[in-house]
């Protein structure tokens, strides 16, 4: 097809969707569904496709480990749209659509629960246990020694969840904190009163914040419904900490000229820098890019379980384009020495290497910003080449501001705030911005035209009036 009659079939194919009770804001995804069929069989025309060519696809997809049920009711729906609205195929009518779709309601119940983590996989939790507790001095020791079983139990749970490091550490540190709050109880006697007073206690004594709160609540109530199977009240009566209405800081775009002046522009970080501030990307969606994830045919990056475990896709800017390809042929030839040493393997979710045991060696699967150095993985304890730390980033950016004098606070999270504000000023819709950033709500995004009212500018101050009468 040529481009104007394949913009004018996925038009068509949005307006269809939509008909079918598909949400504005989800159509996009249904377009990437059908696509992803259609590029499966990339030898075949669509008109050729016949129902088995359906029924081998969605036997692969829903064999995906990592595939929930709602993704996959989605993907059928897609199919269904593009066969029985779009090319119109006879037997279409009469496929077993409904067959798949109860099939995928199935899907949640058999993802991997706890029975089913391994043996290996238990030990390793237990090593890596016994290795902090070796290694502490604080209060991981004290609460070890007591309830070591709840730790596990816990850290399993979130193992399992397939959640990050950084929400494990998380968690761990405030149930730890919330059973040296109550002098070590344990925290099956404990009660609601009990956790009502240790959040308040926060807001109190430590003057948390309202998101630190709100955290520290998450970490209770995942502990007492995984660890314990209690649900907690979903209105537990305490006092919170008051949200505070901030206004992002955001850059002009001549501190943004002004910034990246001063850079090393042959530099990896000036590279991430221009994807942060060009891609509205944050800092741990730039530094866990994968290979994979960067297709240059349609100049764009799918952004993968992003914040809320939502993907997304952003532009390329044409200016990064060819440095990006150069980032990338490094790390061809980095992986290729580091698989001649023994090394060569990349962080991926269990169960995707419990079913693709060779994709964690594949390049396609690499980081686009790899560590220098091969590293002990803190969960499996393989030796591994990981993504570049963000503090790198985050030191490189701040030196450069104070080189710049720029003085505004200025951080990698400010260049997202800077890319969605200077986009509305250039007259992009709020709901264009809103998908690039991810937002769940709109309002969410709001949040960024504050800057093209701009008070400051179109209000005369008082002072200026009375000089001027006086002139």
């Amino acid at each position: 097809m040529k481009d104007q009659s394949i913009s004018r079939f996925w038009d068509k194919f949005s307006k269809k969707s939509m008909r079918y009770g598909v949400k504005a804001d989800a159509v996009r995804w249904m377009v990437r569904h059908a696509e992803g069929y259609i590029k499966y069989y990339p030898d075949d025309r669509l008109a050729s496709h016949r129902a088995e060519f359906v029924t081998k696809y969605l036997n692969d997809k829903c064999r995906d480990p990592l595939l929930l049920d709602w993704q996959f009711r989605q993907i059928i729906l897609a199919i269904r749209i593009l066969f029985t609205e779009m090319v119109q195929h006879d037997w279409a009518e009469n496929y077993a659509w409904e067959m798949w779709d109860k099939k995928a309601r199935l899907l949640k119940s058999s993802h991997k629960s706890a029975e089913d983590f391994l043996e290996d996989e238990l030990n390793r939790l237990k090593e890596s246990l016994n290795e902090k507790n070796d290694s502490a001095n604080g209060l991981f020791k004290v609460v070890f020694s007591e309830y070591p079983h709840y730790l596990e139990r816990l850290v399993k749970s979130i193992r399992l969840q397939q959640y990050s490091l950084r929400t494990e550490e998380a968690y761990l540190s405030w149930f730890m904190r919330f059973l040296s709050f109550h002098n070590m109880k344990d925290p099956a006697d404990l009660t609601e009163e009990d956790i009502k007073n240790y959040l308040e206690y926060l807001v109190f004594k430590r003057n948390v914040s309202s998101s630190t709160q709100s955290q520290a609540l998450n970490a209770l109530v995942y502990f007492y419904k995984s660890v314990l199977n209690r649900d907690l009240s979903n209105n537990i009566e305490f006092l919170r900490s008051r949200k505070p209405r901030h206004l992002p800081v955001v850059l002009s775009t001549n501190e943004i000229n002004t910034l990246f002046s001063f850079m090393d522009n042959d530099s990896i970080h000036s590279l991430m820098l221009h994807l942060l501030y060009g891609c509205g990307m944050r800092l741990m969606e730039c530094v866990r890019l994968r290979i994979l994830d960067v297709d240059f045919d349609y100049q764009q990056i799918l952004v993968r379980n992003a914040k809320g475990k939502k993907d997304r896709v952003v532009p390329i800017p044409k200016i990064v384009v060819e440095r990006l390809k150069e980032q990338i042929e490094k790390v061809k030839l980095l992986h290729q020495r580091d698989l001649e040493q023994g090394y060569g393997s990349v962080f991926m979710p269990e169960a995707l290497v419990r079913k693709y045991p060779s994709f964690d060696k594949d390049i396609k699967w690499q980081y686009v910003f790899p560590a220098t150095v091969i590293s002990k993985d803190p969960r499996s304890g393989v030796m591994r080449r990981h993504h570049i730390n963000e503090t790198v980033l985050q030191k490189y950016i701040k030196k450069l501001a104070d080189k710049a004098g720029i003085m505004k606070r200025v951080t990698c999270h400010i260049l997202r705030h800077s890319f969605a504000t200077h986009l509305l000023e250039n007259g992009y819709d709020i709901r264009t911005v809103q998908e690039l950033l991810g937002h769940t709500n709109v309002s969410t995004t709001m949040i960024y035209t504050h800057v093209l009212n701009k008070p400051g500018v179109t209000v005369t101050s008082p002072l200026d009036l009375l000089l001027n009468h006086r002139a």
